[in-house]
C-alpha cells in the first residue's frame, strides 16, 4: 500500500496539536455555514476530506449551494483559489498549462494553469470528455503537473473538488473509474429542509438586489500553512491493528458482495483509514475507534462500486448496499 497521507514538503510546518485543531476546525465549520446554510453532514464531509488531504467529488442537482461552498471553503482558508467551468470545448492544456513560443527570445515559456492552486474548483466536471478530465489525474494523484516532459510540483496543500449533476445526461461525459478512484470521497447533496430553506432565503432576499451570498463578509480564519499543520496532525493519529483489520475487511467485503459487480479496491481502505483519522481528530482524539471508520463508509466507497443490473433494475443505490454490507461485517469489540 501507499502512504495513508500525501508527500509534504520537508520544510512543512509542524503538527497541531489536536486540541487546537478541533478548535479551529470548529470555527472554520461555524464560519462556513454563514454562507452555507443548512446541510451540516455536506459541510462536515468536505472538512473531513481537507484534514485527510484528500479530493471532493460532490453530487446535486443545480442550485444547491455546491459551487457556494466551495467558495466559502475558499474565503474561510485564504489560500490560492482557482475555478474551472468545464465544458465540451475545453482543452487539457486549459487546465494544465501550455508552452509559449517567444519569438523575441526564441524560446518557449511555460504558462501555468489553473490547477496550479491550492483550491481547485472542476465546476461540472462531467460536461468535458474524458481526455479534459484525464488533466487532472497527475495533480490530484502526484501533485504535480507534466508540461512538455517538465514536472512541476503544485504548492501544499492542494485539493482539487470537482462537481456534477447527476440528472442531466445530455452532453456530459461519466467520469471513469480511474478518475472517481482518485476522489478520497464523494458527497451526495441534497435539497434543504424547509426550516433552512426560509432562513436562507430571508438572509439572501432582505434588502438586496442579487441573489448570492457576499462573501466578502466571511473571516479568513487559517492559511495554507495552517491547513499543512492541521493535515499533519491528522497523519499522527493512531489506527489500532484491530481498526486497520476492521477497515479493510469493509471494503474487501464489496468484492465478493451479492449485487456488487465491481468492489472497491485498496485505495477504498485507503480512504477509509484517512477519513477516519480525520473524524477522530475532529473530535479532539488521537486514536481512532470502530465508529470512526463506520461513519465514513458511504462517502467513501459510494463511488468505488457498480452495482449489477439487476440491483439497479430493483432501484437500489450504492447507499443502501453499503449500508447493508455495514452491519454484517463485524466491528472490533470496545
Amino acid at each position: 500500500m501507499t502512504d495513508l497521507m500525501p508527500t509534504l514538503p520537508n520544510d512543512a510546518p509542524p503538527p497541531l496539536p489536536l486540541a487546537d485543531l478541533a478548535d479551529r476546525v470548529q470555527a472554520v465549520r461555524q464560519e462556513i455555514s454563514r454562507a452555507f446554510i443548512g446541510q451540516d453532514e455536506v459541510l462536515d464531509q468536505l472538512l473531513l476530506a481537507l484534514l485527510g488531504g484528500g479530493h471532493v467529488l460532490i453530487e446535486g442537482v443545480p442550485g444547491l449551494g455546491k459551487t457556494l461552498l466551495v467558495r466559502a471553503l475558499a474565503a474561510v482558508m485564504h489560500c490560492q483559489f482557482a475555478r474551472v467551468q468545464f465544458t465540451p470545448d475545453l482543452m487539457p492544456s486549459d487546465v494544465s498549462g501550455h508552452a509559449v513560443y517567444d519569438p523575441k527570445a526564441e524560446t518557449f515559456t511555460i504558462r501555468r494553469g489553473p490547477v496550479f492552486t491550492n483550491l481547485l474548483l472542476a465546476d461540472e466536471i462531467n460536461r468535458a470528455p474524458a481526455k479534459t478530465q484525464s488533466a487532472l489525474l497527475e495533480a490530484m494523484q502526484e501533485r504535480q503537473v507534466t508540461i512538455e516532459g517538465n514536472s512541476f510540483p503544485l504548492a501544499a496543500p492542494f485539493m482539487a473538488i470537482a462537481t456534477q449533476n447527476p440528472v442531466e445526461q445530455e452532453g456530459t461525459y461519466p467520469l471513469p473509474e480511474a478518475q472517481l478512484d482518485r476522489f478520497l470521497l464523494k458527497i451526495q447533496i441534497g435539497y434543504p429542509t424547509l426550516e433552512d430553506e426560509v432562513r436562507m432565503v430571508g438572509q439572501i432576499s432582505t434588502g438586496r438586489a442579487s441573489a448570492e451570498f457576499d462573501l466578502a463578509k466571511l473571516s479568513a480564519l487559517i492559511g495554507p500553512d495552517d491547513v499543512v499543520a492541521m493535515q499533519q496532525a491528522v497523519s499522527q493519529v493512531h489506527v489500532d491493528d484491530t481498526v486497520l483489520d476492521y477497515a479493510v475487511r469493509l471494503v474487501r467485503a464489496t468484492r465478493e458482495w451479492p449485487g456488487i459487480s465491481m468492489g472497491a479496491g485498496p485505495r477504498g481502505s485507503l480512504a477509509l483509514v484517512r477519513l477516519a483519522r480525520a473524524q477522530a481528530a475532529m473530535e479532539g482524539r488521537d486514536f481512532v475507534v470502530p465508529d470512526d471508520v463506520r461513519g465514513v463508509v458511504l462517502p467513501a466507497l459510494r463511488h468505488r462500486i457498480a452495482l449489477s443490473p439487476e440491483l439497479q433494475l430493483e432501484g437500489q443505490t450504492p447507499d443502501a448496499v453499503l449500508s447493508a454490507l455495514r452491519e454484517r461485517v463485524r466491528a472490533p469489540q470496545k
